[in-house]
Order: structure tokens, then sequence, then C-alpha cells
């Protein structure tokens, strides 16, 4: 499905963060090799990889057995902490993995541990100049603000909404309802981006606003929402010819 919505009077554009916009960097296999060696430790591509196997395996585990670890930064840093001791236990690491998986947690506060993909700030300036409002809403810890304002995104954005600062957890439409509030724009005249279909598709969808999936990996198949592979794909859907 890649219909339009230029019909829609759509003022204000949402995006999803994690896999939408937002990717570790270098990448999340160096930044815990890094940290790692700051406390002496040296592992190897395939210890890396099986710890990242189980921190996969155990946020699947934690967010479709009780999400709600994402409506705090009490609970969000308790998760995010364990995931890494768990990957950390999976890399044979044998020393205090509480405070080194911690130490990975604090280290992804920062804008510098973190890039946008490389169409998101040329697509953004392209929407900023077509006056769209712009803001994010996200399943985040309280630092996401801070991370956008670090990485220059706040020239774009018009709010920033991530759950553990609301109390909100998507997909509930009162996340997205708050989100549309803080730009007073009506959700019928509203896009969200994100690559979740539960989360981003479905909240979205329940709460009003115009759902749109981004794949950047191309590996779903969803034909009941528009379908893009980047932000570019956007455009066309927004009714937006690029120069």
């Amino acid at each position: 499905m890649n219909g339009s919505l230029a019909d829609k009077n759509i003022e204000a554009v949402f995006f999803d963060v994690g896999n939408t916009l937002f990717t570790p960097y270098p990448s999340m296999e160096a930044i815990c090799r890094h940290v790692l060696e700051q406390y002496g430790y040296t592992v190897t591509d395939e210890e890396i990889r099986a710890g990242m196997k189980e921190a996969d395996r155990f946020y699947d585990e934690r967010y479709w057995g009780d999400d709600s670890f994402w409506s705090n930064e009490e609970d969000a840093s308790a998760m995010w902490s364990e995931l890494y001791e768990r990957a950390l236990g999976a890399m044979g690491v044998d020393g205090d993995r509480h405070f080194i998986g911690r130490a990975i947690y604090d280290y992804f506060g920062h804008g510098d541990r973190w890039r946008t993909y490389p169409d998101v700030e040329p697509v953004f300036e392209i929407l900023k100049q077509r006056g769209y409002r712009m803001g994010l809403i996200s399943n985040w810890d309280s630092r996401l603000a801070k991370l956008c304002f670090d990485m220059g995104l706040d020239r774009y954005l018009d709010s920033v909404l991530s759950s553990a600062s609301v109390g909100y957890i998507k997909p509930d439409p009162d996340m997205f309802g708050a989100a549309c509030r803080r730009l007073n724009v009506e959700p019928a005249h509203a896009i969200h981006v994100g690559d979740q279909y539960f989360a981003d598709i479905i909240g979205a969808r329940v709460a009003g606003l115009h759902p749109v999936m981004i794949d950047r990996w191309e590996g779903g198949h969803w034909p009941d929402v528009p379908l893009i592979k980047d932000l570019y794909g956007l455009l066309p859907i927004l009714g937006i010819e690029e120069d």
C-alpha cells in the first residue's frame, strides 16, 4: 500500500526514533568493545555476536511480557542495564557485569554515540522548508530530548516526547494524543512514521493519525499501511516532488 496523503491537509509529521531515525555509532558492537576495553576486557567478534543475540532475546522477552519499563526512567534504565549485563555474560565477561552494564547504558546517553541515517536530515530540511511541524514519539528513556539537542536536531523539531518522560507507552493512544496537543494539531492532520507495526502503526491508527511504516531492511510485508524504505519515500506520500 503506497497511497498518497496529499489530500489530507497534513500539518505535522511525527517520527519514531530507534531504527527510524537513529542508529548507534559507530555500531552497537564497537561501543560494547570500547567500554569493555576501558575495564580491561578484550572480546572477540564471535563473543560480541553471542552477546548481541542474548541481548535481543532478553529484550523481546521483556517487551512482549511486560513493556511497562518504558513508562519511567528508573525502570527503563534498570532494564537496559540488565540487558547489557546479560549480554556481557554471553560474551564471557566474568567481572562486575552489573557495573559494566550500567556503564554501557550511561555511554548511550551522549549524542556522539548516535548518528541519524543519511536520509534523515535532508528530508527534515525539506519538511521544515515546506512548513510542516515535526516531533518525535518514542518509547525511550528521558534522555531523548538531550540527545536530540546534542545531535543538532532541535533546529528541526517542535516537540520530543519520550515514554519515560510522560508515563505513556506506545501504542497507548494517549501518547499520540499528547504529542498532537503539544503541536496544537488534530490527529487527522498528522502522520506518524515508525518501524514497529504494533507500537507505531496500530497506536497511531487508533489515535486517529495516519501511520506510515518504514522498513529500512525491506524485511517485511504490510499491505494495509503505506510502506517506505527510507524517509525520501515519505515525500511522494505528502505530494512533495523532489528538486
